[in-house]
This record gives C-alpha cells, sequence and structure tokens, in this order.
C-alpha cells in the first residue's frame, strides 16, 4: 500500500475514533442520561478533565483530517511538492494526535481505577479509592453507591470504552507518524514523469529543511 492510500485509511480510521471519544466524555457528565448530577461537587475530576473530548477527541480529530488531506488533494497544491508538504503536515499533527491520546489512556486508567464519585451513607465520596481497581471484579460493591443510580456500571462502561479508543488511536497515529515520514522524503505512489526514488528523497529532505529554518529564522528577526 502506497503511503498516500495508507494515510486516508488512517484518517478514515481517526476520525470516527475521535467523535467515539467526544461523545463517551459527554456521556461521563450526564450520568444515566440525566443532568441532575452534573456539577463538582457529585462528578469525578477524571470526567472534568475533559479526557476523551480533548484529548482522544480534538487533539486526535485535528491528525486524522490531515492525514486525509495527505492522501488526496489538499490546500498545498498537487504534484511531488505539494504531497509531500500534507505529509510533513501529517507528520507533526500525528504526533500531536499521540500525545492526546496518551492523555485520554492515562486519565481514563486512572478514572477506571479510581472509581466515581457517588453518594454513600457518609455522603459524596470515591467509595472505591483504596481498592485499587478490585471493585471491577467485585460487582456486589457497585450497590454501595446510592446516587447516583447505575453510576458504577455507566463509568466503568465509558471509561473502558475510551481506554479501547485511545490504544487504537495511538497505534494509528503512530502508523500514520512513520507513515508520513517515509512520504515526506519518498513521496507517494502517484505517478511522477521524469523523477526517480533519489531525486524524491533529496525534495523531501530540502522540504524538511526548509520548514526547520522557516521556524528558527521568522522573517522579522532577520534584518
Amino acid at each position: 500500500m502506497c503511503t498516500g492510500k495508507c494515510a486516508r485509511f488512517v484518517g478514515l480510521s481517526l476520525i470516527p475514533l475521535s467523535l467515539i471519544c467526544i461523545v463517551a466524555n459527554s456521556l461521563l457528565l450526564v450520568p444515566n442520561g440525566k443532568t441532575t448530577w452534573t456539577n463538582a461537587e457529585q462528578l469525578s475530576l477524571h470526567v472534568w478533565l475533559m479526557a476523551g473530548f480533548i484529548g482522544g477527541g480534538l487533539m486526535v480529530l485535528c491528525p486524522g483530517i490531515a492525514a486525509v488531506q495527505a492522501g488526496g488533494k489538499g490546500c498545498c497544491g498537487a504534484g511531488c511538492c505539494g504531497n509531500r508538504c500534507r505529509m510533513l503536515r501529517s507528520v507533526f499533527s500525528s504526533a500531536f494526535g499521540v500525545l492526546g491520546a496518551l492523555y485520554c489512556l492515562s486519565v481514563s486508567g486512572s478514572g477506571l481505577r479510581t472509581g466515581p464519585k457517588c453518594l454513600i451513607n457518609t455522603g459524596w465520596t470515591y467509595p472505591f479509592k483504596e481498592t485499587a481497581g478490585s471493585y471491577l471484579l467485585n460487582r456486589t460493591e457497585w450497590s454501595l453507591c446510592v446516587e447516583p443510580p447505575g453510576v458504577v456500571c455507566w463509568n466503568v462502561t465509558l471509561f473502558s470504552l475510551l481506554i479501547a479508543a485511545s490504544c487504537l488511536e495511538i497505534l494509528l497515529c503512530g502508523v500514520q507518524l512513520v507513515n508520513a515520514t517515509i512520504g515526506v522524503f519518498c513521496g507517494d505512489c502517484r505517478k511522477e514523469v521524469g523523477g526517480t526514488a533519489w531525486d524524491g528523497a533529496v525534495a523531501g529532505t530540502y522540504l524538511l529543511l526548509g520548514c526547520i529554518l522557516t521556524f528558527s529564522f521568522p522573517q522579522g528577526a532577520v534584518h
């Protein structure tokens, strides 16, 4: 599979995954689909960190769009230079996406281990915080939470979904990071008239150096 087709496949996979993370995080804000408990005192900190909305959502949605554009005709124009320009942009976007997915994974994993904040006999607290995640295997303990009703199952399901989605996002962003880097130096599978693999590598190197120099020496810094 050429780098262009691979980029498009990865991008079309990342976009729905990012939307899944956004929806999952939104549902965590409304236990049982109700806004009755949507406040800082009755929802866990891990929900308010918005790992699914920001990390696995928006920070992965942008790399997904960039990857789709890298696999087709984007704003950089057509031809060898345009293809490599889009691939270079996808390199940085994919690295950004890896960071977002890692953030989502770490927060969701911690949220699943700590458990939800809920109302018990002594008030609003984290009743499973000291169990080190063992409550996941003992469903009889879930009845400790009086309100919101069914909040343990709600949180476990959604945080597990975020963990699974973020793991896939890390994998796909990593694949695109390597794929786009190859695309910068070697181009994609589009037919190039009069070009060779060596010419493509040289063009990719000059493009990368040009971008580095642009960021290192802004126009206003040179008099």
